[in-house]
């Protein structure tokens, strides 16, 4: 049999220090953009309008940020995911230059920490993983941690290495892009009235609406963004594993939630940073996806008076509407409908 196939990197394939440069730069196009509106119906101002981006200094309407991150992520998964047991959570994530239709994106990915779990089949890995445009400017920085099937399990495994990841971007660490000017802020194009002065911590806001997880949405996200992970794609494969049938990937809940969020949120307009976040259970077509946030600080943007930082945890839940905001069992354990929490840095005008 050739040898000649990528059948992906296993955990004893990795090593601390590793750099991986990932395969098949991708040029941003407009119809792109349009497919992730359909997918997510994304009604964010920023994103859906020329018109509006150009009036807040942009060259013109931005890629949204999520699809940004999609693209990235989509990258690394031949070279770090491919033989995913599951994708575990995100730290110091932190968005850089804005991405326009026509920019190409790249990726790669340093390994810094690995940690074979005590079954002796499978091991977690950290990488952080940086996209860049074209021009070498940086668009994302990211660090994720999965878990990672062995090829042999007789393999020796590398010694553990587990990084020290920040609780959460630091405030000074916050930027917003250096074009931007709110002046010319229009709150009823972006449809909502609520600013960030008007924000409380500890506040919670219920996003309301449902979205429903269509098999075929799933599936046409995924190859959007070319995550070829097996969990997703292979239903004859996933048909004798554990859960039976494809999982929705992760990302694809992310940008429901962040979508949903818009009822309640219209003015974060952008996500500065992605502070730590899990995908807490795993969601499968035919779930029915609610969002709710809780404000858990908020801070003034160094050298601007004009724009402010929300941190947002966002929650999602499936086939469980968000009115009593469920987090916690009675137990302390995680409400069994919960399926993803994620804590993020959103910007917001200021009055």
């Amino acid at each position: 049999m050739s040898d000649k196939t990528n059948r992906g990197n296993f955990f004893e394939d990795f090593m601390p220090g590793q750099v991986l440069r990932h395969a098949t730069p991708r040029t941003v196009t407009e119809g792109e953009i349009a497919l992730y509106t359909a997918l997510y119906g994304n009604r964010f101002a920023l994103h859906s309008s020329d018109m509006v981006a150009m009036a807040l200094g942009y060259d013109g309407m931005p890629v949204d940020d999520m699809l940004v991150f999609h693209i990235v992520f989509g990258k690394t998964v031949p070279d770090i995911s491919l033989n995913a047991v599951a994708n575990l959570g995100y730290a110091d994530g932190r968005f850089g230059v804005p991405v326009y239709p026509g920019d190409t994106l790249s990726a790669q990915s340093e390994v810094i920490g690995v940690k074979e779990n005590s079954n002796g089949k499978t091991g977690v890995v950290w990488v952080r993983t940086t996209g860049t445009n074209q021009r070498g400017e940086e668009v994302l920085s990211y660090v994720r941690w999965v878990m990672v099937r062995k090829g042999d399990e007789g393999a020796a495994a590398p010694a553990p290495q587990v990084p020290d990841l920040p609780a959460a971007v630091a405030v000074q660490d916050l930027t917003a892009p250096s074009c931007l000017m709110l002046s010319a802020y229009d709150e009823i194009a972006a449809g909502s009235a609520h600013f960030w002065d008007d924000y409380a911590v500890g506040e919670k806001i219920d996003h309301v609406d449902g979205m429903t997880l269509e098999e075929a949405e799933h599936m046409l996200a995924t190859r959007l963004y070319q995550n070829t992970a097996k969990v997703h794609f292979d239903l004859h494969a996933q048909k004798d594993g554990r859960f039976g049938k494809r999982l929705i990937y992760g990302g694809h809940i992310i940008s429901l939630a962040r979508s949903l969020s818009y009822n309640g949120l219209a003015n974060a307009f952008h996500i500065a940073a992605i502070n730590g976040g899990r995908h807490v259970a795993p969601s499968f077509a035919g779930d029915t996806v609610y969002a709710w946030s809780e404000v858990l600080d908020k801070a003034a943007l160094p050298g601007r008076d004009d724009v402010g930082a929300l941190r947002l945890r966002l929650v999602a839940a499936k086939d469980h509407p968000c009115i009593d905001f469920p987090l916690k069992d009675p137990d302390g354990k995680d409400h069994p409908a919960v399926v993803l929490d994620v804590d993020i840095w959103a910007l917001m005008p200021r009055r």
